[in-house]
């Protein structure tokens, strides 16, 4: 007897960490998620965001209760984006999503059954289609570096955690902004979350936000947000292993560092002048610094290098004895500049 592929759920023969290569390698040959297929040129490798219509049931319920979630994939790899997904639907939606429809942590989900549940939501004629929004942002492995290297002369580095923040807040805003009335937020944590819900808080007073690792576990609407974000990811990266003309027929592996395929073909296509192919490595990453030092590529000196360190010393000398209760506590607080 077969499944209904609407009313599919877990099972224990779905949990795995793997990334299936035929999987992915068979959907981009025949099919990409709007998430990657709305992208006008790929080669510009710039981050792109995609918004689904607002479903119909959200639409015509403005007064009902709405929840959202968000989650990411693809922070750790040294290939490829990291992409931020959100996914929202009525509060009274929210547990079929994990009950009917089998959505969890896309870590613990096959290939296969995050890549079903993705197409199944592309169907306009399908229940989550017509109940469930989503939207992702594609944070291109140029623009992360690019942030992260920022001159220190300038505006200083762009942190990936300060990037993924303002990531969350920017979708959440565009969500927002087509008029759907969010009550409640959840948000799989980056950093303490203590802090970080604070922050949330203070920028969207008036919804109920949750911030608090695991959240893909805990929260369906996440579990969905999730999926997103991992199939949009993986599908972008093997288009480029597709259509790439020195990616063609190379094993890249899933990006990260520990995945040998991904780790033979860094070590093994380093430029000795310009590293990688522009736009798909990070190159503000530790695994992409050593790749070079250990291929003897050429050493390059940044004009930030030849900017002095330390050269701003303690001017209190300057300031006479300390005499008084307040240079005496200014001193002693060892003021410098």
């Amino acid at each position: 007897m077969t499944t209904d592929p609407k009313r599919r759920k877990i099972d224990a023969s779905d949990s795995t960490d793997s990334q299936d290569s035929t999987v992915l390698k068979a959907a981009v040959a025949s099919w990409l998620p709007l998430s990657v297929a709305s992208i006008d040129d790929k080669f510009c490798f710039n981050s792109t965001t995609y918004h689904t219509p607002v479903p119909a049931v959200i639409a015509q319920n403005k007064d009902a209760k709405v929840v959202l979630g968000v989650d990411e994939a693809g922070r750790g790899p040294v290939l490829g984006p990291m992409v931020y997904g959100v996914a929202y639907c009525l509060e009274g939606f929210q547990d079929l999503l994990k009950s009917q429809y089998g959505f969890a942590d896309s870590k613990v989900l096959k290939d296969s059954v995050r890549q079903t549940l993705f197409r199944l939501w592309h169907d306009p004629e399908h229940e989550l289609y017509k109940n469930v929004g989503w939207a992702t942002r594609t944070m291109t492995a140029k623009d992360i570096s690019n942030g992260m290297l920022r001159s220190v002369s300038g505006p200083g580095p762009y942190n990936l955690n300060k990037q993924a923040q303002d990531t969350t807040i920017q979708l959440i805003r565009e969500v927002l902004a087509k008029g759907v009335s969010v009550s409640a937020i959840f948000i799989d944590t980056v950093g303490p979350p203590a802090m970080y819900q604070a922050k949330i808080q203070r920028i969207f007073p008036k919804i109920d936000i949750t911030v608090t690792k695991k959240a893909d576990s805990l929260f369906p609407v996440v579990s969905a947000a999730s999926v997103a974000a991992k199939v949009t990811r993986d599908i972008n990266l093997h288009w480029f292993n597709k259509n790439m003309d020195i990616l063609k027929g190379k094993p890249l592996g899933s990006g990260y560092p520990s995945d040998p395929n991904t780790s033979k073909w860094l070590n093994a296509s380093v430029d000795a002048v310009f590293g990688w192919p522009f736009g798909l490595l990070r190159f503000s990453w530790q695994t992409a610094k050593d790749s070079l030092e250990r291929s003897r590529a050429a050493k390059v000196t940044y004009e930030d290098a030849l900017i002095p360190k330390g050269r701003y010393k303690d001017i209190g000398y300057l300031m006479g004895p300390t005499t008084g209760l307040v240079n005496a506590l200014f001193y002693a607080r060892d003021c410098s500049l």
